[in-house]
Formats: structure tokens, C-alpha cells, sequence
């Protein structure tokens, strides 16, 4: 399917429905004149193939129970064979309503009250609130950040993972917000460590489908079965698509034991119901949307061009570059705000509303992550309001601040 070169510059206007991005309990206030880009879903409409199986489904009429449709399994596997070289057996696919239920079903199953599960920040915020949710114990082993570039402490991780009480691994790959496609051999390399100590990796990988040229996304369970045995891998179609509304997950659980294991939780929970309209629409997506996927890629890739030319010119401002993702970590650091205060300037002096790099961890103070997957036009000219922010503030290089109390509630 040729897709237009213009489709993704159309303007919606997301306040007609109640959008996380643009709500008031979000941003504090109407989003009107704010740049709303915290809330990790594009601004983009759905791909035509998905819009369209939606309507034929909504046209029959008949909303009554429904089995699984026999196809949606079949294109799963499809595509992760064809897309990311994973062959897949049915068998190992569990149904999840959503990629967080998922390690929230993983931490129930394997780990016991007090077992320390470990995250690496600045990392996804929902994994803390998980961990603390489920009464486990949250460890930490931060990414390190050298010039501009992070990477894993895999000697602090071997030397979490030999703590007998820590029990599992959170991974997120690729990861938010930081935008690092991890590499096999880093991935290897992690899955090596946790093996020999006996730590379950539980790989939260929805944003898998979208990376840049010369980043390939591996999924972590496709590396061997020594890997995929101590795994459980969580995917979705949601953000690749922009259906996180409309559809569920999958758990995939390679090893049979730890597959009965999960089943049961699942059972406990009566996780076995189906939706008609998110069945259609993953099942629409995976076996005719890669052609829509690949146009957004490469417009999210043109937003990238755009956002590193204009950054080069805002002082005090600094791009991690993202290996995938539409989320950008940016490092407002050189600024010397404290994370209140960062984001009131953004907010009231550049009219921007995104996510708080605190919110994923004290790694992420000075920090910002903001979502680039919305029209180009919108993205230049918040990046104007920001360039004329920047240049009327007076930089606090030795502010120091009490951070006890920025932790703030951000959303996906």
C-alpha cells in the first residue's frame, strides 16, 4: 500500500476525545497554546488497514462473547518471523490485557513478597510503581552516561544478581525513555548474568517495531533457548500502530514450566476474556500494516533531522540521541533547575508540556523526555517557543535544590 507522503502533517485535534496527552489532570490546566508531547502515543491516526477492519467489525452489528479469531496468532507470528527473524510457536503466546498487567503477572508468579526485582534507570516509571504495588523490593542498577551516550553497568548487575534475594530483572528494549536499542551482544551479555545467578529477565519490548537505520531491535527470547528459557517477553502492537486504546498484549513464555506457571496466575485473575474490536484491529495491523509502520519511521527519523538542527542552536539544551522510539531524552541540565522549576519554565515561558525526567528516577533530574511522533510543522514551531525561552533565561549553574519532593504522578 502506497502511503502519502503528507499523511502524518495533518493536524488532529486531540481534545475532541479525552486524550491522556491533552487532559487537564495531565497537564495541570488546558492544553490550549501548550505543546502537549509527554504522553507516549503519536498524534498520528491509525493505519488505514486498521480503520478499516475496525468499521467492517463495528458494521456487523453483533458484540456478543467471541473466541480468539483464528488469524490473529497466525500474524503475529508472521511478522516476527518476517520483521525481526523470531520464529514463534504458537503455543508459547498467552494473552495479556496489556503489556504492564503482564509484569505484574510475571512478579506474582515468580517472585515471593520482599524479593528484590532490579531496574535500570532512569527507566519506565510504571515498572517502580509495579514493583511497589506488588510489595517487592525495588533495586536499582543505573545506566551509566558518558558523553552523550548510555550503556549498562553489567559489573553492578552481576553483582545485584548474585544477591540470592534479588529474583528478576526488569528489562525494557528498546528502552524509554533513554531511546537505546540494545544490542544482541548486550543483550547476551545480560542474559548471561542473570542465568548464572539464577535472576528471571522479564523484558517489557513494546516499542520493539520502531528503531532507526542501523539499530536493530532483538528480541530478547530470540537469542537461543538458553535465553528464551529464562525469559517471559512482553509485546504489543499499541505504540508501533498508535492503537494503545483499541488492543491488548501478549506474553511470550518460551519455557513450559515457567508457561503453566504464568497460566495459572492468569486463571486466578480470569485474564480470559476477548475484545472484539482489538482482536481486528492487532490482527489488521500485523499482517497489513507494515507499510504505514515503515512511512512513520522514516517521518519520525525527518522530526529527529529536524529536532538535532534546531537543538544545535539552543545553548544549555542537549540531545541524547535516540537509537529508537518516538520518545527523545532530552539534557536541560546546563540550565541548573531544579526539576519544579524546569518544568514550570517549560510549561509557562515555552508552552511546552512533556514528561519529567525525575519521574524515572533520581538519574533522570536535569533531564526531560519528550515525544516527537506528532506533525513536523507543530515540532518546529514548539521548538521556536523553546529557543525563545532559552535565550531570555539566566543560567543557575551552582542551584542546588531538596529533589524529595518533585516526584510527581506522569502517565505511559
Amino acid at each position: 500500500m502506497l502511503i502519502p507522503e503528507n499523511l502524518f502533517d495533518e493536524n488532529i485535534h486531540r481534545t475532541v476525545v479525552p486524550a491522556l496527552k491533552t487532559h487537564p489532570k495531565v497537564l495541570g490546566g488546558s492544553s490550549e497554546n501548550l505543546f502537549a508531547a509527554g504522553v507516549a502515543d503519536m498524534d498520528f491516526k491509525a493505519p488505514p488497514c486498521v480503520l478499516h477492519a475496525m468499521q467492517e467489525r463495528l458494521n456487523h452489528g453483533v458484540f456478543g462473547y467471541e473466541a480468539l479469531p483464528d488469524e490473529l496468532f497466525c500474524a503475529l507470528i508472521r511478522w516476527f518471523d518476517h520483521r525481526h527473524r523470531w520464529k514463534i510457536e504458537e503455543e508459547i503466546i498467552l494473552k495479556a490485557p496489556n503489556v504492564l498487567n503482564g509484569l505484574a503477572t510475571a512478579a506474582q508468579s515468580f517472585t515471593d513478597q520482599g524479593d528484590g526485582i532490579i531496574v535500570q534507570p532512569p527507566v519506565f516509571f510504571d515498572f517502580y510503581d509495579i514493583i511497589k504495588e506488588n510489595n517487592r523490593r525495588l533495586v536499582t542498577n543505573p545506566l551509566l552516561l558518558k558523553d552523550g551516550f548510555y550503556k549498562m553497568d553489567l559489573e553492578g548487575l552481576d553483582r545485584l544478581a548474585q544477591d540470592p534475594k534479588n529474583k528478576m530483572l526488569f528489562l525494557c528494549n528498546p528502552h524509554n525513555p533513554i531511546g537505546r536499542v540494545w544490542s544482541k551482544s548486550e543483550l547476551m551479555a545480560v542474559g548471561d548474568v542473570c542465568e548464572r545467578n539464577g535472576v528471571i529477565v522479564v523484558s517489557d519490548e513494546i516499542h520493539g517495531d520502531i528503531t532507526f537505520p542501523g539499530h536493530p531491535y532483538t528480541p530478547f527470547g530470540s537469542m537461543g533457548d538458553r535465553y528464551a528459557d529464562n525469559s517471559i517477553t512482553l509485546i504489543s502492537p499499541a505504540k508501533s500502530f498508535n492503537i494503545p486504546s483499541c488492543c491488548t498484549a501478549f506474553t511470550l513464555v518460551p519455557n513450559k514450566v515457567k508457561r503453566q506457571r504464568m497460566n495459572i496466575e492468569n486463571s486466578r485473575l480470569t485474564v480470559n476474556k476477548n475484545n472484539a474490536f482489538a482482536n481486528v484491529a492487532m490482527e489488521a495491523a500485523y499482517r497489513d500494516g507494515e507499510s504505514w509502520l515503515d512511512a512513520v519511521i522514516e517521518y519520525l527519523a525527518g522530526n529527529l533531522i529536524l529536532l538535532e538542527n534546531e537543538l544545535a542552536h539552543i545553548s544549555g539544551v542537549q540531545l541524547i540521541k535516540p537509537e529508537g522510539t518516538f520518545l527523545v531524552w532530552l539534557d536541560f541540565r546546563e540550565l541548573g533547575l531544579s526539576p519544579d522549576e524546569l518544568t514550570d519554565f517549560l510549561k509557562f515561558k515555552a508552552r511546552w508540556s512533556i514528561t519529567r525526567g525525575v519521574a524515572f528516577g533520581d538519574e533522570g533530574i536535569g533531564f526531560m523526555r519528550l515525544n516527537i511522533a506528532c506533525p513536523r510543522l507543530k515540532l518546529k514551531q514548539a521548538l521556536g517557543f523553546l529557543s525563545d525561552a532559552v535565550s531570555r533565561l539566566s543560567p543557575k549553574k551552582d542551584h542546588k535544590h531538596d529533589h524529595k519532593n518533585d516526584h510527581k504522578k506522569d502517565y505511559e
